[in-house]
């Protein structure tokens, strides 16, 4: 069973989202590294660069598949996490800790009224 915590929004895509203030932080789940299997490259956008919702902008490279990095808000990013550079597996250690992708400035925060809560994704995972 994959850890889904209840403070988070989530995509079908399987990403998670966690807005603090004025920023929102944005990674994969535990299901979605379990199902990519060994991470060993995180491709991220730039810093300050546009996203709009459900565009692919990154990927993740695991040793048996690519998967595409989705974004689940439109804005700018305003930050992304360097140390998957150097040690991408993190991403499967810590899904939801120091395994996070990248911050995104939301450029509208309603689009998250669009995403599932834990009970929804769970079901989304199960079915």
């Amino acid at each position: 069973m994959s850890e889904i915590p209840q403070d988070l929004k989530y995509t079908e895509e399987h990403e998670w989202v966690k807005l603090e203030g004025d920023v929102a932080t944005i990674g994969i789940t535990d299901y979605a590294q379990g199902e990519l299997g060994d991470v060993v490259f995180v491709e991220l956008p730039g810093v300050g660069e546009a996203v709009k919702r459900d565009d692919a902008i990154g990927s993740i490279e695991a040793v048996k598949t690519v998967a595409d990095i989705y974004a689940p808000i439109s804005g700018e990013i305003a930050e992304i996490n360097e140390e998957l550079d150097t040690a991408p597996e993190t991403v499967n250690d810590e899904p939801y800790g120091n395994g996070w992708l990248f911050k995104v400035k939301p450029s509208d925060k309603t689009e998250l009224d669009g995403l599932m809560d834990a009970e929804a994704y769970e079901q989304h995972i199960s079915d």
